[in-house]
């Protein structure tokens, strides 16, 4: 689950992360009044939404004064805001985050995240803060600092001061990364994050160091959890389809296609997406609707599916194990009917009671496509859309 910028802080401040002052609001009056409480000669105005690469789109801003942060607001407030990480269609932007600004003396970046490979926290930093970590592992990789975490003894001070040497780090700013780092990182920890990103981590003139901007993402499966970071998550951020799709326990997650696909497992929507993209279409989504589904929520996975304007035409790809082939069949034919679904629909299944699910489908009166393996599925689903 990702979060916004004012929350991830929040959350930081809770173990004793170093952040700036910062009010939100969500109007201009409401930033007018925020600028002049913080009152220092300069503020930032920052756009609250969930996507990096806000300054490039014109959503951060500094303001000299109260009334130009209100004008700033005004802006920004209710703006779509396109970042590369928002795509062509950008965020509106609902809220704003008016935050003291500093005396930047350097700027720096810290990471912590998930290590897939070694199964350990990886904790990254770099003396190029500011700049997007992708980039700077391309062009410069000499210049990313990687630390792999020890899950029973981790973060002593040795290892948060070695990468305070590696940051080039001296006197008060050395002194004060230590407790930075390990706070940190007990944040990442009890707190379920699988990302947390600080970029800027800022060293000011009077060698304090803080954490000018935040980016958490908390893990899905660790929210039971976490209570009051459930009440962070934001609708309005996230796609309609995929909260739809949440409410009925289906992991849904649309892409740019026109195949509308629905699986039993992940692994196989992944072979699912890759061999309609081998026979020469474009799935329009994943969408696994488990292995406990039942006939309410084959129709609720339907009812998702088409509501995306871009379906062509739905794929079925289902291993009949805990899900038998005769209850999907029968699932698949009720909401085929009570949708009123009028674009081809291919289905492939193999398992458990296969036979008596094509039996189903064959005597339901209604032209499905049956497929005996993914290719020839696939191949039928594209050939049927075109």
């Amino acid at each position: 689950m990702k979060i916004h910028e004012h929350q991830a802080k929040e959350i930081l401040a809770r173990y004793s992360v170093a952040i700036p002052r910062g009010i939100v609001a969500t109007t201009p009056k409401q930033a007018e009044a925020a600028a002049r409480k913080l009152g220092t000669s300069v503020v930032v105005v920052k756009a609250q939404i969930h996507a990096g690469g806000r300054g490039k789109g014109g959503g951060v801003k500094l303001a000299k004064s109260p009334e130009e942060a209100k004008e700033l607001a005004k802006k920004i407030i209710g703006m779509t805001l396109v970042t590369p990480q928002t795509g062509p269609e950008g965020r509106k932007v609902k809220k704003v985050l008016i935050e003291e600004g500093m005396p930047i003396a350097k700027e720096l970046y810290l990471g912590i995240l998930l290590d897939r490979q070694t199964s350990r926290v990886l904790i990254m930093a770099s003396e190029a803060g500011g700049m997007e970590i992708e980039e700077v592992a391309a062009k410069t990789p000499e210049k990313i600092i990687k630390e792999s975490v020890d899950p029973i003894t981790g973060v002593h001070p040795y290892l948060a001061r070695k990468i305070a040497f590696a940051l080039n780090l001296k006197g008060d700013a050395f002194k004060k990364m230590i407790p930075f780092i390990i706070n940190l990182y007990q944040a990442f920890v009890k707190e379920d994050c699988d990302m947390l990103e600080i970029n800027p981590l800022i060293v000011t003139k009077d060698d304090r160091v803080l954490a000018l901007d935040a980016k958490v993402n908390i893990d899905d499966n660790a929210l039971y959890r976490q209570k009051e970071t459930q009440t962070y998550r934001d609708l309005d951020e996230e796609d309609p389809m995929e909260v739809e799709a949440s409410k009925f326990h289906l992991n849904y997650i649309k892409l740019d296609g026109n195949i509308g696909c629905m699986v039993n497992g992940a692994g196989l929507a992944m072979a699912t997406m890759d061999i309609i993209k081998h026979s020469g279409g474009e799935p329009a989504n994943f969408l696994d609707v488990g292995g406990g589904a039942d006939e309410e929520m084959i129709e609720n996975g339907f009812r998702i599916l088409i509501s995306d304007r871009n379906v062509k035409g739905i794929f079925i790809n289902i291993f009949g194990g805990i899900l038998r082939c005769d209850i999907l069949a029968r699932g698949v034919v009720l909401a085929a009917k009570k949708l009123h679904i009028k674009i081809p629909i291919v289905v492939r299944m193999e398992g458990t009671n296969m036979k008596e699910g094509h039996d189903i489908l064959e005597q339901s009166g209604m032209d499905f496509l049956v497929a005996h393996g993914m290719k020839e599925g696939a191949k039928k689903m594209v050939e049927a859309i075109q």
